[in-house]
């Protein structure tokens, strides 16, 4: 086997992406405070063709340097907008008719792999590091999914959850769109 160069990856340039149609998702983050984690998630968003992110509260913008480090140039092809508010970001996705599930371990929430998002766009809510999406937001949304893990410890990091999520709606969603 031999490793491929980037020039033979075939990944669209900028522009050419910017017209690739996108999955109906929307990745919101509840004051997540890393700007490193949230450069992570927008390297994911644009390898998995989500359609957009909202940035709530205290979770760091571009041009943020550490969430430029870690985006890798991701800012410019994955579209965002920041609220100031999460429980606001959740109410305007469902007045656009958005299904808004928070990425959380409460009693019946849906396990990932079991979830079907349907035929309406959905977003998902990924929380603080420390306290996970705040139950005011989790009582505004529609569900609440969750990562079935069998280790010892209680969570994923918030950026690493992303992925997983991003991958998981990719492979169910995708082959909608051809």
């Amino acid at each position: 086997m031999q490793k491929l160069k980037n020039d033979e990856l075939g990944r669209p340039d900028l522009i050419a992406y910017q017209q690739i149609k996108k999955l109906p998702i929307t990745l919101v983050l509840d004051n997540v405070r890393s700007a490193l984690n949230v450069g992570s998630v927008f390297r994911s968003s644009d390898a998995f063709r989500i359609g957009r992110i909202y940035l709530c509260g205290i979770t760091a913008c571009p041009p943020h340097k550490e969430v430029l480090k870690t985006a890798l140039g991701a800012t410019e092809s994955v579209p965002w907008t920041f609220f100031d508010n999460t429980l606001d970001a959740v109410k305007s996705l469902q007045a656009e008719g958005v299904k808004v599930y928070a990425m959380e371990q409460v009693r019946n929430s849906i396990p990932l792999h079991l979830f079907e998002p349907g035929d309406s766009p959905v977003a998902v809510v990924f929380g603080h590091e420390m306290d996970g999406v705040s139950q005011e937001v989790i009582d505004a949304c529609d569900g609440c999914l969750e990562i079935v893990q069998e280790g010892t410890k209680h969570s994923l990091n918030v950026s690493v959850c992303a992925g997983i999520v991003c991958w998981e709606l990719h492979k169910k969603l995708a082959p909608l769109l051809k």
